[in-house]
């Protein structure tokens, strides 16, 4: 078996890869700015990098921040990754970064043409927008008595563990370039899926269907972030709600 690295290891997908990865009895290491060995912040380029992809057969990266940032982080890794011999760089994107002209998109599209300019073997999955982001928004939205929600926007939400296990597979393979894109099982209206959250949580709430402006709410509207060609998940929102709220005892 082979010794494979993962960025953002702590995280919401990472976690899940070196659960799988370590199944599967691979040598992982977690990198993350917190967690000792591999306490690493990549945006600043750390001498531990370099120690902690000595011998590593294989990076996948799942580290981002909101702060801001990812694009030098990948420069700092694809660069340490060449002068350890990395055979393999995997990339966690998003369905539709080169659709949706939304910021973090567009800093996730710059990251993918870095991998795929970076020299080495390389693989690049793109997923729809994984359940707990929209559990987070509809968690925070319902605080009010009134939910708005973006007119006429869709969403395929996706479950981490199955992104995960793809990602996984794809890293203990060959390089596969642009991999298939990932997609939740059900397009639904951002209404349908509050609607699920609120009876799940048991509130009630008034959705407000509001109308926003420029143009990436035009390309989300128009479902640019959709993948329904590829709709391969199986665990809906539903699914993912009933597990939440069995594990919580309701919503926080």
């Amino acid at each position: 078996m082979t010794t494979i690295l993962v960025t953002g290891g702590t995280g919401t997908l990472g976690r899940h890869v070196v659960t799988r990865l370590r199944a599967d009895g691979h040598e992982v290491r977690v990198l993350s700015r917190h967690t000792a060995p591999y306490a690493v912040d990549l945006r600043e380029g750390d001498t531990g990098l370099d120690s902690a992809l000595d011998g590593t057969h294989t990076v996948v990266h799942c580290a981002t921040s909101a702060r801001g940032g990812d694009e030098q982080a990948a420069r700092n890794l694809i660069a340490a990754a060449r002068r350890a011999g990395v055979a393999h760089l995997a990339y966690i994107s998003i369905v539709g970064v080169d659709r949706v002209p939304f910021p973090y998109y567009r800093t996730k599209l710059a990251v993918e043409r870095q991998f795929e300019d970076c020299g080495t073997g390389w693989t690049v999955l793109r997923a729809t927008q994984f359940h707990d982001l929209l559990y987070r928004l509809f968690q925070g939205l319902s605080k009010s008595p009134v939910m708005p929600l973006p007119a006429r926007v869709k969403d395929q939400p996706v479950e981490v563990r199955e992104v995960a296990q793809r990602l996984a597979e794809l890293a203990q393979g060959a390089p596969a370039g642009r991999a298939d894109d990932m997609g939740g099982p059900e397009v639904r209206t951002m209404h349908s899926l509050a609607r699920s959250y609120l009876d799940a949580a048991g509130r009630r709430r008034a959705l407000v269907k509001v109308p926003l402006r420029g143009s990436a709410y035009e390309a989300f509207r128009a479902g640019g972030h959709l993948a329904p060609d590829r709709a391969v998940g199986t665990r809906t929102f539903e699914d993912y709600l009933a597990e939440r709220f069995a594990v919580t005892g309701g919503p926080r």
